[in-house]
């Protein structure tokens, strides 16, 4: 990992820390506490704290199980929180579903089942991922959100196009031009531009 890298890891925890702060002020007000708060704030929190376990061990911080796990939490905290604000009869549902999903993906990480866990760990983070790259932009059309909330679907498919280079890597395979060094050189940036798309979105195109 270069100091370039973390350099950009930090700006991206800084842009988490501000985040965090801007919706523990907003649940802290009646008009504005939901529960999709509370996902959005424990998302960014894991950003922030992946991002300084990064800057401190480097890209071997990946190989991590435990922190593979956690960093699940990031895209499925996002996805809860989308649904919780647009489609809150589902919450409870589909936070469920992702609960049942990092639980079963983290055993199949920690108990060494591999050929499973190829299979479950892509499909809980389809799921997820789907929600943040559609759901913006139905809001959107709806005219239940502003168009720049659609940034949001843009951070989600540039971390998902992350995500899924990241898996190609971790079968010892190769997706198109991605290989190993490009991912790493890409990775930091690619995590700050998904932070700063996430919060213009989330700030920014909040409500119509």
């Amino acid at each position: 990992m270069t100091v370039f890298d973390r350099i950009v890891l930090l700006l991206t925890g800084l842009i988490a820390i501000y985040l965090i702060f801007y919706f523990v002020k907003k649940q802290r007000h009646p008009e504005t506490a939901s529960s999709s708060n509370i996902y959005y704030i424990l998302s960014f929190a894991v950003l922030l704290i992946s991002g300084l376990l990064l800057i401190i061990f480097g890209w071997n911080a990946l190989k991590n199980d435990l922190v593979a796990i956690v960093a699940g939490l990031i895209p499925f905290g996002l996805a809860s929180g989308l649904v919780a604000k647009f489609f809150p009869k589902l919450e409870k549902g589909y936070v469920g579903l992702l609960a049942i999903g990092l639980v079963l993906i983290a055993i199949t990480r920690l108990g060494d089942m591999v050929i499973l866990g190829k299979v479950l760990y892509p499909i809980f983070h389809s799921i997820a991922g789907l929600t943040i790259f559609f759901l913006p932009l139905i809001a959107v059309k709806n005219g239940r959100a502003k168009g720049s909330f659609a940034y949001v679907t843009l951070g989600g498919t540039l971390i998902g196009l992350g995500g899924i280079a990241l898996a190609f890597l971790s079968a010892e395979r190769q997706l198109f031009f991605f290989s190993e060094d490009f991912v790493l050189m890409i990775l930091a940036p690619l995590l700050f531009l998904t932070a700063l798309f996430f919060g213009l979105g989330l700030i920014k195109g909040e409500s119509a």
